[in-house]
């Protein structure tokens, strides 16, 4: 993908059929004598509907467009976003563009924003990486009746921006919690911890070094942050390489983006620091899963990117097609701490974490962990 090139991606679908919906409707109510015979036969709250494939959940509806602006718009971490996208519009007979910025430049994404208005998008969905530069684009939106959605970025907390729901993780929360995981390796008070970010200051990852630095500095860590990149690859791991030829006393380093967590696994592995220097990182691209199998990697974050692309479309659709009735809620995605012991099914290739296009029905585990 490109920045100089928009994306629209979607899949035309069937037209819902009103008519048949709601033939197939009141037939069900007709086999069950009513509401009152569902439930006076399975009992209040056990009533269950099948759905026959070939009829529409909702009534007709037009096709909805909506836009998703990128900070990133090429960044490995998203096509697990894209492809919750696509899903998303797949069922709802939806199409969605993907633009923005390559490289985390707000007034790229500002500029986006505002053609997606100017286009008459049905809903926008938008990466809120700094606090002010998206007031202005989001309220105009919103005046023009486009429901809009922060999703992976958000504006700091009591910030005012007037979007009406984040989709994505508490990065504050989870900087904590990535702090509280490197201490449970054996850093200990006086130790020199590095946090290394690719875009210092941006709404998306900041917050994450701002929620980890006072847990570490708390416990007697020296705790520094160390900018690289938002260029993915060689431009990440060389700012690691110069930055440690001068503090090769460091005992652990922890990225906050999925780019910097794969240049850590690779400085570790090629300059054999297993076991002398620790490794976290965050996102489970499967580079940085494999940094975590060979052992160069301690932990690392998932913030299930695809449900950050299928719930924001989902939470658009419905606004849209309710007329206004279903209004966006935020949604945490979650913090999910990924080990050695749980890397396992990461490694396989499937849709929801990116690392395959196929679209398949994964077997849930037989046991789900708590």
């Amino acid at each position: 993908m490109s920045s100089d090139r928009q994306h629209v991606i979607g899949e035309e679908q069937r037209e819902f059929s009103r008519r048949r919906f709601l033939r197939s409707a009141g037939v069900a109510v007709a086999a069950y004598g009513g509401l009152a015979g569902i439930l006076g036969e399975q009992g209040a709250g056990a009533a269950t509907y099948k759905r026959n494939s070939d009829h529409a959940v909702f009534a007709s509806h037009p096709k909805y467009h909506f836009v998703m602006v990128n900070h990133v718009t090429t960044n490995s971490f998203f096509t697990a976003t894209i492809y919750g996208c696509q899903d998303a519009c797949a069922l709802t007979g939806s199409s969605f563009q993907w633009t923005g910025s390559q490289n985390s430049i707000s007034s790229q994404m500002v500029s986006a924003f505002n053609t997606a208005i100017a286009g008459k998008a049905n809903g926008i969905g938008c990466c809120l990486i700094d606090n002010t530069a998206f007031n202005s684009p989001v309220d105009t939106a919103l005046n023009h009746g486009i429901p809009v959605i922060a999703y992976n970025a958000d504006v700091s907390a009591g910030v005012h921006n007037h979007r009406q729901a984040y989709v994505g993780q508490n990065n504050l929360t989870a900087g904590a919690a990535v702090a509280q995981q490197v201490l449970n390796t054996g850093v200990k008070s006086g130790d020199l911890v590095a946090g290394i970010i690719a875009t210092p200051g941006t709404g998306n990852i900041q917050p994450r070094i701002d929620g980890a630095k006072p847990v570490l500095t708390k416990a007697g860590v020296q705790f520094v942050e160390v900018g690289t990149s938002a260029t993915e690859g060689a431009p990440e791991y060389n700012k690691i390489s110069a930055w440690y030829a001068g503090h090769k006393n460091v005992k652990f380093m922890f990225g906050v983006d999925s780019g910097d967590s794969d240049a850590i696994a690779q400085f570790i592995q090629k300059n054999n620091l297993k076991g002398k220097v620790g490794g976290g990182g965050w996102d489970v691209g499967t580079p940085v899963i494999q940094g975590i199998t060979a052992g160069n990697l301690t932990f690392t974050i998932d913030q299930q990117a695809y449900l950050q692309g299928f719930d924001t479309i989902m939470q658009l659709y419905l606004f849209n097609v309710s007329g206004g009735l279903m209004k966006p809620t935020n949604t945490d995605t979650g913090l999910g701490i990924v080990v050695k012991g749980t890397a396992g099914p990461y490694l396989a290739k499937n849709r929801f974490e990116g690392t395959a296009s196929k679209q398949q029905a994964l077997t849930p585990p037989a046991k789900i962990p708590y």
